[in-house]
């Protein structure tokens, strides 16, 4: 598995032993485009569109992890893991994930 994250992505398996992806040196992104909105209050405001994913070319031959943002821009894609970072995921005592249980599907 390929780790497109600009960081190692920890899995801990059931039995307790862990499966580290170091970062790949390439990163998966979703390009953003921003509006300015009209001021709520005096605060400004904008609109933030998603674009294209950059740094990952289709068909994929391997399995490759990427953020929850990536994975939400190829819904249905083979191949495509994002870790699960929601309350399965093991945190530090400052709340920092160590390590995740579990990967989502494209």
């Amino acid at each position: 598995m390929i780790n497109l994250t600009p960081h190692a992505i920890v899995v801990r398996l059931p039995d307790g032993t862990e499966r580290v992806y170091p970062a790949s040196g390439t990163v998966a992104r979703v390009t953003t485009f921003e509006t300015s909105a009209l001021s709520l209050d005096g605060i400004p405001t904008a609109y933030r569109r998603t674009g294209n994913v950059e740094g990952l070319t289709l068909p994929l031959r391997k399995p490759v992890l990427v953020s929850a943002m990536v994975l939400a821009e190829l819904p249905g894609v083979n191949n495509v893991f994002a870790p699960d970072s929601g309350p399965t995921a093991i945190r530090d005592e400052r709340g920092q994930i160590v390590a995740v249980t579990r990967l989502i599907r494209a």
